[in-house]
């Protein structure tokens, strides 16, 4: 016996039908994949970023500090200042830079073209997440919103983009049908 849970209906015509929202993932696809290949082309032309990291460095340095009181931190929690310290001393942002970099466009390109957008966003999401962990707000808390929406509305946003071939030639890891009943 199959057990199903449906979607309630605004769900369903948001994240699963194409048609009348299609064009608002469009929308938002496009915002969000412009301002990642913007901010993506500003580090590859940059050797701060390209050419040893210091510009990352720069940022977790300004990052892991701590002010004195009553100034609190930038990064509210201890753990992930712990994090971003093991990343400096082991001299990471030479390489972290590049991925970082090169990471931002890609995500861009792939949002802008509607080439796996669930995929692309949920990077997108987790850099922006980690973007504010470090204490950075400016405008990743909105392209943080915006990419878990075109996680949600994977199916339907890169309907008017590469998705629309791409998605049925591969496959989904997963069968919609139930299976053939073995009772007979």
């Amino acid at each position: 016996m199959a057990f199903n849970i449906y979607n309630p209906p605004l769900a369903r015509h948001m994240f699963e039908e194409t048609g009348k929202w299609t064009w608002v993932w469009v929308a938002v696809r496009l915002y969000i994949g412009w301002q990642w290949v913007e901010a993506g082309w500003h580090k590859l032309g940059d050797p701060k970023w390209m050419d040893g990291g210091t510009a990352l460095k720069g940022f977790w340095e300004r990052a892991i500090a701590v002010p004195a009181a009553p100034v609190k931190p930038l990064i509210t929690y201890g753990w992930y200042r712990d994090f971003l310290e093991v990343l400096l001393s082991g001299e990471h942002y030479t390489w972290f830079a590049k991925l970082v970099a090169c990471g931002e466009f890609a995500i861009g390109i792939a949002l802008i073209v509607g080439a796996f957008v669930g995929i692309a966003a949920f990077f997108g999401a987790t850099m922006n997440f980690n973007f504010m962990l470090a204490g950075s707000s400016s405008s990743n808390p909105v392209m943080f919103l915006g990419a878990v929406l075109l996680i949600l509305a994977w199916k339907t946003a890169g309907h008017w983009g590469l998705d629309r071939w791409l998605l049925p030639r591969l496959g989904t890891p997963w069968n919609r049908e139930d299976p053939p009943s073995t009772q007979q």
